[in-house]
Order: C-alpha cells, then structure tokens, then sequence
C-alpha cells in the first residue's frame, strides 16, 4: 500500500433506485441520457458549456468559452459580460415570473415575509442605490455579517448589482475573525443588522462590527438593518440605517455589465492554522456551474419550494440559497433560527407549514434529530416533500436511512452531495430521476467533473482502493485564486498531485464507479501503519441501535503511533455501562475489523459543533491528546459542551 492509499473498511449493498412516478416526471430520467450528457461534457466541454451558457441572459456574447492556456488558472466565457444579479432578478420580471414567490422567510419568533421577483427586485435595487449613495461602486469589496434575514439575499445581490464584491462573514464569527476578512479583502463598507434571534436569544451583531471595524480607516460606512431593536452604539458619519437610506432612492437599478471573470465575490475558508483563505469566485463560471447544477440536481420543477437550511454566510448559502435557485427562478424559502427552537420539530413544522418539496440539510443535523427521537417529525405532514438532500460532510449510511424513512416516507430520493467552497458548486452527485443511490454514497461526478481515486504520483488506482479524490480537468464555478495570494492559490490546491486538483479529500470508488467520501486526508489514522478512515469508523458506530452520533479521532500512542478515540452520543435513555464498550467495540469489530476498534471510547451528551453544525474535530483531537485548544473557537454553538468534555472525559 503507497503512502496515499487508505484501506477502506466499510461495506454497503443496499441500492435505491428512482421510482417509476418520479422518473416520469424529472428533468432527466434515462441513463443513456445522463451518460450521453456526461460523456459530451468531458469529451467536448467546450460544446457543451457553451450550449448551456446561452440559456444565461448575456449583455455582451463571450467568443471563446474556456481558456486554459495559463493552467492552473481558468478563464471561462472570455470576453462574455453578464451581471449576476441580472441573471436571478431582471429575466425573470419578463418571462412570467414576476409575481412568483421568490423568497418565503420565516424568523425564529414565527415572523413572515414573502417576496415576489418583481418586489425582490425593487427591493435589491433600491438596496444598491443606497450603496452607490454612500460611496460604493464597482470594484470595491462589501463585508456583509448578517443574521438569516431576507434583507441579507438583498445585500449579496444588491452588491453584485453594482459590481461590488461581497465578503459575507457568517453571522456567529468572532469580532476578531470579521476583522481579519475585513482587513484582508480591503473592505470599503460593512453591511450589518442590530442583532439576530439565535435559540430564543438576540446575538448583538451591531457590537461585534463596532469591535471588528475599529480603528480600520479604509471602512467608510456600516449599513444597518433593524431586526430586534436592541440597542446599538452608532458613530455618527460611519453608520446609517438602512430603513433610512433606502427611503428617497429609485426603485431603478441598472446593472452594471460585468466582465465574466469580474470578481463576484470573497468567501473566506479558515484552515486550521494561519492566515483566512480568501477564495474568489467569479461572475460568469460560477453562474453558470450554480444555474446547471441547481436544475438537474435538485430536478427544479416550477412549483417546488425548495429550502435549503444553511445559512448565507457558508458557500452552500450562497450557491444554493440565492446565485443557483434565483438564477433558476426557484421559490426560496429562508429561516433565521435554529433548527430545535423553540421546540424539537421546528424544521418539520415548517415543511408542513410552507409545503417544501425539496429539503436540503447537512448530516450533522440529520444525526441530531435521530437522537431528538421520530416522535417530532411524526407529529407533522411531511407529504410535502418529494426530495432530499445532504450536504457538508460524507453521511454515515444508518443515518441516511433515517433520513429516507422517517423523513422522506421511504418515497423521496436523496441526493447526497459533495462539493467545496472552493468547487462553486456541487461536483459529486446522484442525479434523482437517474441514479441507483446507495446509503453513504454521493454516487457519480455531475457534467464536466473529471473526477478519479490518485496517488500522490498521479496514478489512478482501482476499485475499493482508498486515495485522494482530485479533479483533471477545470469547471466553470472552480475558484479562481486567493485574495491578494497566487502563489498560495498554486501550493494550495495545484502541488500536491501534479496536474490535478486536490482538496485535502480521501475517498474511494468502488466497482461501479460510485464515491466514497472517507473524510479529510488529515483525519486519517495511521494504526500500526494501516491508513483508517475516521467517517468509515463513525459510520460502524453509528450503525449500532444505541448510538446516535460518533466523531472518531486519532490520539498518540507509543506502540500504534496512533489509537482511534471515539466520542459517542448516545440514544434516549441508553446507560452508560462497561457492558456497552464492550458491545460497541465487538460491534466495530463485526462491521469493518478489530483494527479499527477504538482504544479509548468516551460517552458524551454533545459533541462540539459550529453554528452551522459542522463537528469540530480539531477541538477533540485536542482533548484526547490533554493538550490546550488553539485557533478560533468562536463559532462554537456550545461552549459548555467544551468544558464537560475537559472536566471529566466521560
């Protein structure tokens, strides 16, 4: 075994494929159609981009489609001008949309506003005219640190409108976190709200901006929206409300014709030391790659209501919140709170409520609402709903068949995703009306995603062999460096495996050309110098009726190098019991092997998540080594949750 294999140990027969109703009536429902498709996207990407660019309403026509001649940095639709915020709003005010719901929004008390596109598109525009009052134009770079709030699906487009781009820090970020994209991307203006309801509090964002503006000279306004009027401190030349600069300001907008490699916008990635990465995406890729991937993989009907649960601040938000549904003309539903606020069935009271059809959460969430208990989404009508998505991280197989059965009625399909903030957008996907799923799988690369299982040395290896999940060729929504950083952008993501894209992904594909996510290549353990995959240990864990959530770790140990630590959540009412390891480690053993048994097992009532519902591994790796955290912890939903990990272990 090369030093880049990973053994993979876990296994999984069971298959789904489409029903015969949904086949019907998807967007694609043959396999002929979809590896015709495929095939043409690889073979002649120029065709078929080019084809779907032209659905796109274009100022000006692009007269080449990619230019790859400065590899690794892409140009697609050379020449081409388009406006983002053109392609989701203004097209649609002509071809029969313009009193379609665009967003339906539901704050955390239970407050509701609905936009049509025709209001949405008065609103951004009158957004963007206060922010070319204030000094704002094309080519600056807006920060944006806002609950989840229509008015923030406004600001994004609202910048994008004028050919600002905008730097969205989520909302639960530190002050010294927003202070270093701030300074990074040379922001000229802040867009803000007073605070955002959060678990039944209000997270005083106003103050946060004070502290993380402080003494930057180079921000000239701080735009703030009044959402929970708590009280704010204002400096007076700097700040204004934004009730009161969009008051006498035109309803007229016009878009500013934008280059298709004009920047879009700055979506900060912070790795586990160092320097936040400021990923920049640009206009007329990154539309295109959301508009295509939007319609087939979600199979976009014009009736849907469609809510994804991420918030803006998170490339799933802006991909596949506003930029990939709006561009579609989707009905877009947005909700401010948490997802157990006030009560354990908050998101299926919402799907009943609203009538979502398609529902698109993260596996983190999934698991929490499995260990909630079914007696929530029970209480609801989720008839709704036809399908289902994931997205974030690799989904353990017991908890995608939760999913199907409690949530989806064993009826809805799912579409479990993989992509990355520096994709754009979705790389790694079943397609619904097509695609046979397998429980954990995030099955076949979507058009134009060259994807293969390689060796450091670039060799391609074989079925079941566990490697680095890297991409050949360019895409349109691929990244096109790091903010102020070439060199970075090069050593980053282009030095690793020659020619080829890396992300610091492991992943196998196993026999019928389906991908496995075996988590990050940093999270894998090296025992007695077999290569573990930590999500395939998770999932065996997770597979046992009385666990409901696991993070597998790696710890140092004298003899292996390094021994498996495994935190375990566990079911209702489940004591914790020398009786319980023992089941548990023999049941890992049953699963995928003795090797990959856990020499250290502690019970934990939670794990320590972001806002966003991300597990924080970096932080247990700390624990099981007994050594201080480092880094940002900020973003901790939790902080007590930290600290009983650290009092007592167990």
């Amino acid at each position: 075994m090369t030093e880049s294999e990973i053994e993979s140990v876990l296994h999984e027969d069971r298959q789904f494929p489409p029903s015969e109703a949904f086949r019907k009536l998807s967007r694609l429902s043959s396999e002929a159609e979809y590896q015709k498709l495929y095939r043409e996207s690889i073979d002649s990407p120029e065709t078929f981009w080019g084809r779907v660019a032209l659905e796109l309403p274009w100022m000006q026509d692009f007269d080449q489609v990619l230019d790859w001649s400065n590899a690794p940095f892409a140009k697609w639709f050379v020449g081409g001008k388009l406006n983002a915020s053109a392609v989701c709003l203004d097209q649609h005010l002509s071809n029969g949309r313009a009193d379609k719901t665009a967003i339906l929004w539901e704050g955390e008390p239970g407050d509701t506003q609905t936009y049509t596109y025709k209001e949405l598109h008065a609103a951004v525009c009158r957004f963007a005219n206060a922010l070319k009052a204030r000094g704002v134009k094309k080519g600056d770079r807006v920060a944006i640190y806002m609950p989840m709030i229509p008015e923030l699906a406004m600001a994004v487009l609202a910048c994008a409108r004028i050919g600002a781009a905008h730097s969205v820090v989520f909302g639960g970020f530190s002050a010294q976190a927003l202070r270093d994209r701030v300074e990074d991307g040379g922001c000229t203006a802040v867009i803000t709200a007073d605070g955002g309801w959060r678990r039944g509090k209000v997270l005083p964002l106003k103050q946060e901006v004070d502290a993380g503006v402080e003494g930057i000279d180079s921000v000239h306004t701080v735009m703030v929206v009044r959402r929970t009027e708590n009280e704010v401190t204002w400096k007076a030349g700097r700040d204004v409300w934004y009730h009161e600069a969009i008051q006498d300001v035109s309803e007229d907008c016009e878009p500013e014709p934008m280059d298709s490699e004009d920047v879009l916008f700055l979506l900060y990635t912070s790795g586990s030391t160092g320097k936040p990465k400021g990923i920049v995406h640009t206009t007329g890729g990154y539309m295109v790659g959301t508009y295509l991937t939007t319609q087939y993989v979600f199979d976009l009907q014009e009736d849907d209501v469609y809510w994804c649960t991420a918030d803006v601040g998170w490339i799933t938000g802006h991909s596949y919140i506003v930029y990939g549904p709006m561009a579609n003309g989707a009905t877009v539903m947005m909700y401010e709170g948490a997802p157990t606020t006030p009560h354990a069935g908050r998101f299926w009271e919402l799907c009943e409520k609203h009538k979502v059809t398609i529902f698109y959460t993260a596996p983190t969430a999934i698991r929490t609402f499995m260990r909630l208990g079914d007696e929530h989404p029970e209480r609801f009508d989720l008839s709704s709903l036809r399908l289902l998505g994931t997205v974030g991280e690799a989904i353990n197989p017991e908890a995608w068949m939760w999913y199907r059965k409690v949530i989806g009625g064993d009826r809805c399909p799912i579409v479990d995703t993989w992509w990355q903030t520096e994709t754009g957008g979705i790389m790694l996907t079943p397609l619904p009306g097509v695609t046979a799923t397998k429980p954990g799988s995030a099955t076949r690369p979507f058009f134009g995603v060259d994807a293969a299982i390689l060796a450091e040395d670039g060799t391609e290896l074989g079925p079941n062999k566990g490697g680095l999940l890297c991409i050949r060729k360019p895409w349109p929504a691929m990244l096109r460096g790091i903010w102020g950083d070439k060199q970075r952008y090069v050593d980053t993501y282009w030095s690793d495996v020659k020619g080829a894209y890396f992300a610091g992904d492991g992943a196998r594909r196993d026999e019928d050309g389906y991908f496995w996510i075996m988590g990050r290549v940093d999270d894998v353990i090296n025992v007695s110098g077999h290569r573990l995959s930590t999500m395939e240990v998770e999932s065996s864990l997770v597979s046992h009726p009385k666990v409901c959530e696991a993070a597998v770790v790696a710890r140092p140990d004298e003899i292996t190098g390094q021994a498996i630590c495994a935190f375990v959540t566990l079911g209702k009412d489940v004591e914790v019991t020398d009786a319980l390891r023992t089941e548990l480690n023999a049941h890992v053993a049953k699963e995928i092997g003795k090797l990959a048994r856990p020499a250290d097992m502690r019970f934990t009532d939670a794990l320590p998540k972001t806002r966003s519902g991300k597990i924080m591994r970096r932080l247990l790796r700390d624990v099981a080594a007994g050594v201080e955290s480092s880094g940002d912890t900020s973003t901790l939903e939790d902080f007590t949750v930290l600290a009983k990990l650290r009092g007592d272990g167990e």
